[in-house]
């Protein structure tokens, strides 16, 4: 899928605000929270620990403040409903992989 990166400050700042639809998803980092206020569409969100690794997964509708994740270093942020058709979940590692255009890739857990 499509990933945008956003780790300037006002790139992770802007994230998806004023956007009425995602093509993918942004990568947030470092971020251990968001928020949707002016939002125009409800979002999931997936926070990150430093390996990558899914430590929550929540759908957020738009004017909300989200909880911050103390352990989390990174946010995707997607259009709602997008994580569990990705598969993204608790306890799944991502990875960012730069193949002409980035993209995010479930890794399975190891056996």
């Amino acid at each position: 899928m499509p990933l945008e990166i956003a780790t300037s400050y006002r790139a992770r700042t802007k994230g998806l605000l004023g956007r009425d639809r995602v093509n993918g998803a942004i990568l947030l980092s470092p971020a251990n929270s968001v928020h949707t206020l002016r939002m125009r569409i409800p979002i999931d969100v997936a926070y990150l620990d430093r390996d990558l690794r899914v430590i929550a997964v929540r759908t957020m509708p738009s004017g909300r403040l989200g909880v911050p994740r103390l352990r989390a270093r990174h946010v995707v942020e997607a259009e709602a409903g997008a994580m569990a058709g990705w598969g993204v979940q608790v306890g799944v590692r991502v990875e960012v992989v730069a193949e002409g255009r980035p993209e995010v890739r479930r890794v399975p857990r190891p056996a």
